[in-house]
This record gives C-alpha cells, sequence and structure tokens, in this order.
C-alpha cells in the first residue's frame, strides 16, 4: 500500500506527515514522490524513492504515471500542485481500471476553482459573499486587478487611477477588476478544508496569513472564529470536494463579514499548521482511501498555534550533475 505525492517540490513537510501517518498503518509502506526535476526538489530527497516524471501536459504524462504506480505497488496519488488537477481528474476512470486512486476533486469543480470568475458564483451561491466586482466602464480606485486564472500571486496588481490601466491591459480579457480590501479593515485567512468521500464537510481550520512570501504563506496562526460555523453552515456538502481544498477569504475585524478570494482544491503550502494543530488530514486521507473508513467532523484542533517558517538545508551526497 504505497502513495505517491506528485510535483513534490519543497513540500518537505507534507512528505513527512505522510510518511509518518502511513508507517503507523502500513509499517513497511512508502511514500514515494515524482517530480520533473526531482535532483533538485528538497521533497524528493526526503521521500522514500523518487522518479523524474515528464511535464504534466505531456502526452505521456498520465501513461507514465501509471506505469510507475503499478511497478512500485502505488496505490494513491496526491497531487500537489494546480496545473496537475485538471489532468488528473479527466482520467480517475483511467486510474480506477488499474486499481489507482488519484485524491481529486470532480473535474466541474476543479473548472471552477481554476476560474475565479467562477469561483466568485460558487462562492456566492453557498452564501459567501464576494469582493464588489467591476467592468472596465465603472471601475473605483483604488481597484486590484489580478489574472482570472493566476495563481501564486502572478499578474496581480493595484491601480490607483486610470493612468495604470493601460491599453494592453484593457485588452487582455483574462484581467479582473475588484474592489481593493483594506489590511486595516480585514485579516487574511487560508481556510483548510477536509471534504470525504461523499464531499462532506469534516472540518474546517482558518489560518490567519501573517506574513506571505511569494504567494505562500510564511507566518500564519490558527483562529477559531465564525468562518468554522459559517463554512459548516453554508458548504457543508460542496458538489465534487474531495480531500482537502484551501480556501482563501477575508474577515472583517470587527463585523462578522466574510469574503471569498479563490479555491484551491489540493493541499496548499500551509497545510503543515493544520496538520501539527491536530487537524490530521494526512490520516484521514490514509484511512479513507487505503482502509476505507468513515470519517467523522473534527472541531477539535489547536487554536491561536503560531508557525513561523524558515529556511533549511537538505544536502546531497556525490552530486555531479
Amino acid at each position: 500500500m504505497n502513495i505517491i505525492i506528485t510535483s513534490a517540490g519543497q513540500r518537505v513537510s507534507l512528505i513527512k506527515s505522510f510518511q509518518f501517518e502511513l508507517k503507523e498503518i502500513f509499517p513497511e509502506s512508502k511514500v514515494f514522490t515524482a517530480d520533473l526535476n526531482p535532483v533538485l526538489a528538497p521533497a524528493c530527497h526526503i521521500s522514500d524513492g523518487y522518479f523524474k516524471v515528464p511535464r504534466v501536459t505531456a502526452e505521456n504524462y498520465i501513461d507514465e504515471i501509471i506505469k510507475i504506480c503499478e511497478e512500485n505497488n502505488i496505490k494513491l496519488i496526491i497531487p500537489t500542485i494546480d496545473t496537475e488537477l485538471l489532468m488528473l481528474s479527466k482520467n480517475t476512470e483511467k486510474f480506477k481500471s488499474h486499481n489507482i486512486t488519484a485524491l481529486v476533486s470532480d473535474h466541474e469543480l476543479i473548472q471552477k476553482c481554476r476560474n475565479k470568475r467562477l469561483t466568485n458564483q460558487l462562492f456566492q451561491d453557498h452564501n459567501i459573499a464576494v469582493p464588489k466586482q467591476y467592468t472596465l466602464n465603472n471601475l473605483e480606485f483604488p481597484v486590484f486587478v489580478k489574472p482570472y486564472d493566476g495563481s501564486l500571486s502572478k499578474g496581480i496588481f493595484i491601480a490607483d487611477s486610470q493612468d495604470d490601466i493601460t491599453q494592453e491591459h484593457r485588452q487582455n480579457e483574462k484581467l479582473m477588476y475588484m474592489e481593493l480590501i483594506s489590511n486595516d479593515e480585514f485579516d487574511e485567512f487560508t481556510v483548510d478544508c477536509y471534504y470525504d468521500k461523499n464531499s462532506t464537510l469534516k472540518c474546517v481550520v482558518p489560518r490567519q496569513r501573517i506574513v506571505v512570501r511569494a504567494g505562500e504563506v510564511n507566518k500564519a496562526a490558527t483562529r477559531n472564529n465564525i468562518i468554522v460555523e459559517h463554512f459548516f453552515n453554508n458548504i457543508a456538502q460542496l458538489k465534487g470536494a474531495r480531500g482537502c481544498l484551501t480556501i482563501q477569504v477575508f474577515l472583517h475585524k470587527e463585523q462578522p463579514i466574510i469574503k471569498g478570494i479563490e479555491i484551491n482544491p489540493r493541499f496548499g503550502g500551509g497545510y503543515p499548521l493544520t496538520y501539527l494543530s491536530g487537524a490530521n488530514y494526512s490520516k484521514w486521507v490514509l484511512e479513507e482511501y487505503l482502509l476505507d473508513k468513515e470519517i467523522e467532523v473534527y472541531k477539535s484542533w489547536e487554536q491561536d498555534l503560531l508557525m513561523l517558517r524558515y529556511d533549511a538545508e537538505v544536502l546531497v551526497h556525490d552530486f555531479k550533475k
């Protein structure tokens, strides 16, 4: 009962969490990793073995992953980046025919999460407000601008006046224009939600984003606030959702106002804080998909737990490339 985590990159803490939890259940099992360039991926050197794979857009990507799984008794695939999700979700039945499970949400839900215009509608359908949206004809400055399919804060900027909106911006149909949320009024949260096989919400852990570096949280703290019950009341059932979904929202500092920003249907970079707070999504994934256990609602995670991240070294000996 081995598993593989794809596009492992720098997800060292994620790999370690699955290694610990898997060996608690199956002591001889292994957590493998795959990456486009595994030799330069720290998480690959921490795992129990790694494989070099082509780009997810390559024609042979799925067949290569299946081959690796069959040759190494791998029963579960856990993706970590957005670009994998659509491709894996299109091929879930193909994986099943080889007795392999890809931990991904349904294709339709992933499409909505990848297009932030559709994400906004998804939030509103579940009684979660979104920032006010503008068109080029009714901008209210300052305005926040971002591509509808962006990630890791790429392509975003703040326009303070019409002078900041160039002709190139106007011709770019991918750009969205929305109200600028004030950091003086709102705190930003990434919320780790666990959905079981039936797309039922089992756990909600809001992580306050205190410091963000290159789009990924660097300092954060767990907060047990109104987000938890609001999510349980309004998105307790999210069609097609499975596993860990990271949902970004803004929460007003004084009023009960929540505004949804985006949804990433995968483990996020800040998940280690959720795991260390006691919300053991790594264990639940293994129990659900390898042992066919039912997961119970869990609300006893540690609140106000602060995580301060830092760079560490992974040394690889005899490196001659």
